[in-house]
């Protein structure tokens, strides 16, 4: 049942921490989602969520194995994360997840990121972040917004019927 005082959401700002498949993806869907259905979407992208963004990086993303609780082998039974510490689990695991996107039809990262601008979203990178990584502008996917400090991005999302997600 709709409560009648609720309000739109107008806004969303999406900040991104952490560089794994599964986190950047989250991020994604949820950026391009808005956009879609005409929500204004700005996207924040620390720490090492600035892999999505550097150009290096953007399109190497990979699952993290080790220490990850939620896990699983084929048929659903629980992966031991000792397994992910042996050589070429990791790459074998991400690439099987990669797999399965394609087939799915989900773009790469830099695709996804076109969408999203296109759509009208914005992405930002931290400038703490870049500072700590000793990154340029330079090294950043072409179409980044800009590099913004924590607060120069909270000063972007206010207003009534925004939402801060983060991945």
């Amino acid at each position: 049942m709709k409560n009648n005082d609720e309000k739109p959401l107008k806004k969303v700002c999406i900040i991104c921490a952490k560089g794994t498949i599964e986190d950047v993806y989250a991020t994604l869907v949820l950026a391009n989602g808005a956009v879609m259905e005409g929500i204004e979407a700005k996207v924040f992208f620390t720490f090492f969520g600035l892999d999505a963004i550097t150009k290096k990086q953007m399109n190497k993303i990979h699952t993290g194995t080790v220490g990850n609780p939620a896990m699983r082998m084929p048929g659903g039974l629980p992966f031991p994360s000792v397994l992910g510490m042996l050589p070429g689990v990791e790459a074998g695991v991400s690439a099987m997840m990669k797999s399965q996107m394609e087939k799915l039809d989900i773009p790469p990262v830099d695709e996804f990121l076109e969408m999203i601008t296109a759509g009208g979203g914005e992405i930002y990178a931290c400038k703490l972040a870049m500072d700590m990584f000793k990154l340029s502008e330079g090294d950043l996917w072409e179409d980044c917004s800009g590099v913004l400090t924590v607060g120069d991005f909270y000063g972007m999302c206010g207003g009534e019927g925004t939402q801060i997600i983060f991945t």
